[in-house]
């Protein structure tokens, strides 16, 4: 297939995407831009890079609604592209990842495809159009690369896995001292949103997205709040454009010393404006995050 961009008639942004487009003066831009970077189909170029990694991030909605953020985990090759419309992941799902719950034939997915040590990062959102007991397929809605802004560089591999051994879990409602040193020594997480209506086409489904900064960028307060600023970014707007159509939101936290993962979903706001804005350097907007659910899986990312 020729590298083209976007092809259909409609704009490969939603309603709630074009609505901050619009608010911020760049909706014309952004719709010149979004036609030329987003595709329909894996560019060869993507599909490579699929091909290559051993971890990789997924976002889905649980029957109540709920976006949640995940990781999978496989050798080099876990993941193949049969063709440039489809995605076919072989892995063990692992221990009490909430994937587990929500992974099903036809569900709305999205994936974010990340080297840290490279930078690089490619999104796709998509359909899973066959699930078994040897992986899942997904048909691809939309494709785009993105850029390494506010990714931190960290180098990792694989080490022996087995999706099925049990790990401790702490689930909660509200943020203990041990989540909260999680979140305040982070400088990487990922964040699951979702805007699933059939009139926006394949601008439709579930995001997921990487959020960085300086390690203590996260403000915590209270037991379930977080605020977090938002920098200069693509102007997509992917994530708070779903925000701004369905203020549900599911965070995931990594700690790349123990392999903790810290699952969290609840409900979310962006702060456009205010004297709030100032207090974090550089930041453009706030990202306000209400804990509604989370999970705690101690030991369970096989990476070192």
């Amino acid at each position: 297939m020729s590298q083209t961009g976007w092809t259909l008639p409609q704009s490969p942004f939603h309603p709630g995407e074009l609505a901050i487009q619009e608010r911020l003066g760049a909706r014309e831009q952004m719709d010149k831009f979004g036609r030329r970077v987003i595709r329909e189909y894996l560019p060869q170029q993507h599909r490579n890079f699929y091909a290559q990694l051993s971890y990789l991030l997924v976002g889905t909605v649980d029957e109540l609604g709920r976006p949640w953020a995940s990781i999978l985990v496989g050798e080099s090759g876990f993941i193949v592209s049969p063709d440039e419309r489809t995605l076919r992941i072989k892995t063990k799902l692992l221990y009490g990842d909430p994937l587990r719950q929500t992974l099903r034939n036809g569900i709305d997915i999205g994936l974010l495809g990340i080297e840290l040590h490279t930078r690089r990062r490619n999104r796709m959102n998509g359909v899973v159009s066959e699930c078994n007991d040897q992986g899942f397929s997904i048909e691809v809605m939309q494709s785009f690369g993105n850029c390494p802004k506010y990714i931190q560089a960290r180098q990792f591999k694989l080490t022996d896995f087995e999706g099925t051994t049990e790990k401790p879990i702490d689930s909660f409602s509200e943020l203990s001292n041990r989540e909260k040193k999680m979140i305040t020594s982070s400088d990487t997480f990922f964040i699951a949103s979702a805007y699933q209506n059939s009139s926006a086409g394949k601008a439709s489904g579930v995001d997921v997205s990487h959020r960085g900064g300086k390690q203590g960028f996260i403000k915590i307060d209270g037991n379930k709040n977080l605020t977090i600023p938002d920098f200069a970014g693509n102007f997509h707007f992917n994530t708070f454009g779903n925000l701004e159509l369905n203020p549900h939101a599911g965070l995931l936290f990594i700690d790349f010393e123990q392999g903790d993962l810290l699952y969290l979903t609840g409900k979310a706001e962006v702060i456009w404006q205010g004297e709030e804005i100032r207090q974090y350097e550089g930041a453009e907007r706030l990202l306000r995050f209400h804990l509604e659910q989370g999970h705690r899986v101690e030991g369970s990312l096989p990476l070192s």
